[in-house]
C-alpha cells in the first residue's frame, strides 16, 4: 500500500471512530424530550422513568423548608409547593424538554414541562401560582407569573420566606420575602424560617449536614443515613432528604462511616 492510499485509509477509519464515539456519547445524554408518567419530588423537580428534571426558570422551597403564612404561623411551604405541582400534574403524561444540564444539582438537567392536554407549561403555572420563585432561565419565561404572583400576594408571598437558594445554603440573613415581612419583627421570623431543629418531612430520614470539610471533594455537607455510626450523633441536621439522589443532587456527600469496607 502507497503512504497516500495509507493516509487516506487511516483519515476514513478516523471519521468513521468519530462518529461512532459521538453516537455514543450523544446516546449516553439525557433525551432532549421525554414523555411518560411524572411524579413530583419536590415542588421544582419532576421524575419521568428514572431520569429527574429541575423545572427550568423554578425555584421552589426544599420540602424541609419553613414558610410563614399570612396569620404569621408558621407553615411547611416547601410540602405544599411539591402538593401544587402533584395537582397540576393530575396523574396525567406529562412532556418535558431538556434545555441543558443544571449545574447547581449533580448530574440533573433543567426541563421546561407540560403536563398532557395543557397550553401553559408546569413551569409558568407553578409560578404563576406562588409556589415558586423565578430564577435566571436557561429558556423558560416565567418573569411575567412571577411578577403576576407577587403583586397578588399569592401562595408563599402572602407570607413570608427566604428564597430557596438561600435555605438551602443555610444563609440565615438573606433578603426577607413576601406581604406579610415585618423589619419590626425580623430576629423573631428569621428564627422560624431557621428553626434550631428543622421538622422532618413525612419519609425524608436522611441527615444533612452542612460542612466545611465536605468543600475538599466539591460539596456543601455531608448526608448520614439511618444505621450509620454517624446518624444517632448527628443532632439537629440543618436538611432531611428523601433519598441519597436528592441528598447528592444538593451537594451532600456521604458520610463516610456510611460507606461498606472495602
Amino acid at each position: 500500500m502507497s503512504f497516500r492510499n495509507f493516509f487516506a485509509a487511516a483519515r476514513a477509519f478516523a471519521l468513521v471512530l468519530f462518529f461512532v464515539l459521538s453516537g455514543f456519547l450523544v446516546s449516553s445524554e439525557p433525551a432532549s424530550a421525554l414523555t411518560a408518567a411524572a411524579t413530583a419530588r419536590d415542588g421544582n423537580s419532576i421524575q419521568l422513568g428514572d431520569v429527574t428534571y429541575r423545572l427550568d426558570g423554578v425555584d421552589a422551597p426544599e420540602l424541609d423548608q419553613v414558610c410563614i403564612d399570612d396569620h404569621a404561623d408558621p407553615w411547611t411551604c416547601g410540602i405544599e409547593a411539591r402538593d401544587q405541582l402533584t395537582k397540576l400534574i393530575n396523574k396525567r403524561s406529562v412532556r418535558c424538554d431538556d434545555v441543558g444540564p443544571e449545574k447547581s444539582f449533580g448530574k440533573r438537567h433543567r426541563a421546561i414541562c407540560t403536563a398532557e392536554g395543557d397550553k401553559a407549561t408546569l413551569n409558568e403555572q407553578l409560578v404563576k401560582l406562588g409556589y415558586a420563585i423565578a430564577r435566571e432561565p436557561i429558556k423558560a419565561n416565567v418573569k411575567p407569573a412571577a411578577s403576576e404572583a407577587k403583586t397578588a400576594a399569592a401562595g408563599i408571598w402572602k407570607g413570608c420566606f427566604v428564597a430557596p437558594q438561600e435555605f438551602r445554603s443555610g444563609k440565615k440573613d438573606g433578603a426577607l420575602l413576601g406581604a406579610a415581612c415585618r423589619s419590626d419583627r425580623d430576629k423573631e421570623i428569621r428564627a422560624v424560617l431557621f428553626p434550631d431543629e428543622l421538622t422532618m418531612p413525612p419519609s425524608c430520614s436522611i441527615k444533612g449536614k452542612l460542612a466545611v470539610r465536605a468543600r475538599v471533594t466539591g460539596n456543601i455537607g455531608i448526608y448520614h443515613l439511618r444505621g450509620c455510626p454517624s446518624y444517632p450523633a448527628t443532632t439537629k441536621p440543618d436538611r432531611w432528604f428523601c433519598s441519597e439522589d436528592d441528598a447528592q443532587a444538593a451537594g451532600f456527600r456521604k458520610a463516610y462511616n456510611c460507606r461498606p469496607p472495602k
